[in-house]
């Protein structure tokens, strides 16, 4: 990392210069040149964190105006339905991938930080999977699940999803260690994920267990929900349509969609 290198010879050539010109004694000049190199890091920490969040906020940017255009035209589709629901959501498609796409574009200024910030390339990789996880480019997904930061439930959900779509081995062992690490109330996602995965593979005392160990850790309807039907011998009935979005942004499995349509009295003269 180039700030550390640099911020480092600067204290080590100050040190010198302090204690060969005889301007201080070496164990002062030791002080001023690890003082200088912290006060260094500090300041060019703070540059270019300050440079980095405008990059990323223009990468959010484009997410959030391309999000709220799609909720405007699925707010139009409640009163005014298209004529295919399956176009609909052909269109809706095309329109996201249009904006991740552009996110994905923008995200590629964000290299100019890696020899700066640290572990800058770690969180590039780790934004850029979750574009390439919505446009269901799983071969970029793989390509940089490797040197991405797994530390949040939805980031752990989706190394959990690929392992399972690929029949990989050790996704329970990838289940404990991350959600060893959650608070109180967090990962409803993972453990409905890896229930889910279970009750997939007939393993329904197993899905009624991870579901105990849910209910323990959060106040959650769709965990209490799905193991009341796991215990009363329901499986058919367990679902994690409670989850919403999140569980849908999984790819998994597909939302019901239902669109109202106009009576064809609803614009009659009165």
């Amino acid at each position: 990392m180039l700030t550390v290198l640099i911020n480092a010879m600067v204290g080590l050539l100050l040190i010198a210069a302090l204690g060969m010109t005889g301007t201080a004694h070496w164990g002062w000049s030791v002080f001023w040149g690890v003082l200088v190199f912290v006060a260094g890091q500090g300041l060019t920490g703070y540059l270019i964190q300050k440079r980095l969040k405008v990059a990323m906020g223009g990468v959010q940017k484009i997410l959030e105006d391309g999000q709220k255009r799609l909720q405007f035209k699925v707010n139009q589709w409640q009163t005014r339905p298209p004529g295919s629901v399956k176009q609909a959501q052909q269109e809706i498609e095309r329109e996201q991938r249009m904006f991740v796409e552009k996110a994905l574009e923008e995200s590629k200024g964000l290299e100019r930080f890696n020899r700066w910030a640290p572990l800058m390339q770690r969180q590039t990789a780790t934004m850029r999977i979750q574009l390439y996880w919505m446009l269901k480019e799983f071969k970029k997904v793989d390509e940089l699940l490797p040197k991405a930061l797994i530390v949040d439930p939805m980031m752990a959900a989706i190394k959990v999803a690929r392992m399972y779509m690929k029949g990989d081995e050790g996704i329970e062992k990838v289940f404990k260690k991350h959600t060893a690490r959650l608070r109180y109330g967090q990962g409803a996602l993972l453990y409905g994920l890896y229930a889910w995965i279970l009750v997939q593979k007939k393993d329904i005392d197993g899905a009624h267990k991870v579901l105990n160990e849910a209910c323990e850790k959060m106040e959650n309807d769709t965990m209490k929900k799905n193991r009341e039907h796991l215990a009363n011998n329901r499986v058919g009935h367990f679902s994690n349509a409670g989850l919403g979005d999140e569980w849908y942004a999984l790819h998994l499995e597909q939302p019901k969609v239902k669109m109202q349509r106009q009576s064809r009295f609803s614009d009659r003269p009165y």
